[in-house]
């Protein structure tokens, strides 16, 4: 790769983050006990016949070593926390049967996948009531990239979240195996999951904690482990970062400013690596980065941080010198250009507290606020109308689909941008110009991602259709949920 510019800047409009909220939680350095940092299993599937493959996934109750003491009562899928990390290749069909052991009524969303909507994506109309299950199947059509699962029912995503329910998503594909990217699970090529949560004798108290505007906790986890270890065993390390928080922003860096590049976002590999000594992610966004621990020692340890507090230790160890060099361009993108004649899409988030609105509306699940031909490119202007000096960073999701980030209040998107993504944090007082195409029909959701935003209603709904195929979609209302979780 030949030299490039390295950015030191978080890029997002200071005055606004979340540590200037009055109701804003810091993060506290646990005083605990160093432990290796936990790296989830791969989900390993039920049968393969071919191009096809099964999977079984189980929402499920559990109890977690995460502190010393008692142990934590937890949620997972396939595991008491978080969750096996799920390896989906691009262009295979996949038939997931899923399992809802829990006491209430879930469901399980694919962030980050294109896949039918509104069952298949998993969002509050396909609902998985206590003791039965649901099968959907897909053909994964998309490039490499990292996602999760997380439930999404309406209006407790961010409960369920905050027991432990979420889990990393690997895509893979022809393209993507030949860039030259550490890729061996669990040595080079680890998730990092980052959260927060505050015990209460060890034990989770969403009600205690809660707040309209976004709930925080105190203690940071990565992965569900707490004062995190993982012993650096390769010179090259690829980190898949997804911030899987309710509501709180991460800016990350290393302890010794250590360089790193990104090389991937929400939607896939970026056209270009992009090199960084500081990476800011709001609710939900992912980066793929590699760091080259090559001016390290064995014996050295290097602290990933966020603002001024540890999340995790990376502990140095002997590995072989590895001169790999990235290519300064990785993937081609798609020439999206908009369709004609077509106006630009206009959606405003405003608010803050039990105020939030997305276009002035509170979410009906019976409603289509919007539509959008398969096939079409449409551009959308995404605004928030939060005071400059006093308001908050809303991240604006898509389901069903993935875009492409034009610009910022008409300036170049931030360095690390250019690349498709399905998450983006909007500044108070900014407009966010992104380009828009559905491959897959369906109703998919559009929302703020601080999930107590989301919970009170700020989200909405739009039909991705086919006219040359048309769909009529039965859309529940929270009552119907409702009344059949109260018949079983």
């Amino acid at each position: 790769m030949s030299e490039q510019k390295v950015y030191n800047d978080y890029f997002y409009d200071e005055p606004v983050y979340d540590l200037h909220d009055g109701g804003y939680v810091p993060l506290k350095v646990p005083d605990v006990p160093e432990k290796p940092l936990t790296i989830p299993s791969v989900l390993k599937p039920d049968k393969v016949d071919g191009n096809d493959v099964w999977y079984t996934i189980r929402a499920q109750a559990g109890e977690t070593q995460i502190l010393p003491g008692a142990k934590t009562k937890t949620w997972g899928y396939n595991a008491s926390l978080l969750g096996q990390t799920v390896v989906l290749k691009d262009g295979i069909h996949y038939h997931v049967h899923i399992v809802n052991e829990l006491p209430e009524v879930t469901t399980l969303h694919w962030h980050g996948l294109n896949v039918p909507g509104p069952v298949t994506d998993g969002g509050p109309h396909a609902p998985i009531y206590p003791g039965e299950s649901r099968d959907i199947d897909f053909i994964l059509n998309q490039p490499a990239q990292t996602d999760w699962i997380h439930p999404h029912p309406c209006p407790n995503t961010a409960r369920q979240v905050w027991n432990g329910l979420a889990a990393a998503v690997v895509v893979t594909d022809d393209v993507e195996s030949k860039l030259p990217f550490p890729r061996n699970y669990g040595v080079d090529d680890i998730p990092v999951i980052l959260q927060d949560r505050s015990y209460h004798d060890n034990q989770l108290d969403y009600d205690a904690d809660y707040d309209v505007d976004g709930t925080l906790g105190d203690t940071p986890l990565v992965n569900g482990t707490v004062n995190g270890v993982f012993k650096v065993t390769t010179q090259r390390v690829r980190l898949r970062i997804l911030n899987g928080a309710d509501r709180r922003e991460y800016r990350l860096h290393f302890s010794d400013d250590h360089e790193f590049t990104q090389v991937g976002s929400d939607g896939g590999i970026l056209p270009a690596p992009v090199k960084l000594t500081k990476l800011m992610l709001t609710c939900a966004e992912r980066a793929e980065v590699i760091v080259d621990f090559g001016d390290h020692k064995p014996g050295d340890r290097v602290q990933l941080m966020s603002d001024d507090v540890p999340l995790m230790t990376f502990e140095i160890g002997k590995f072989e010198p590895d001169s790999t060099q990235l290519p300064d361009h990785l993937v081609d993108l798609a020439d999206w250009e908009p369709t004609p004649g077509l106006p630009v899409e206009k959606t405003v988030m405003s608010g803050m507290d039990d105020e939030v609105r997305l276009d002035g509306k509170l979410f009906d699940m019976q409603r289509i606020d919007r539509k959008q031909k398969l096939g079409d490119v449409v551009d959308w202007d995404v605004t928030n109308t939060n005071d400059m000096g006093s308001g908050m960073i809303h991240p604006f999701h898509m389901h069903g689909c993935h875009f492409l980030v034009l610009s910022r209040n008409g300036k170049a998107p931030y360095p690390n941008e250019h690349g498709y993504k399905d998450v983006v944090g909007v500044n108070a007082g900014e407009t966010v110009r992104i380009r828009v195409m559905f491959d897959v029909p369906g109703v998919f959701m559009y929302h703020c991602h601080i999930l107590e935003h989301e919970d009170t209603g700020m989200m909405a709904q739009i039909e991705a259709y086919d006219p040359d195929h048309p769909q009529t979609f039965h859309l529940l209302s929270m009552d119907d949920v409702n009344n059949r979780t109260n018949q079983n």
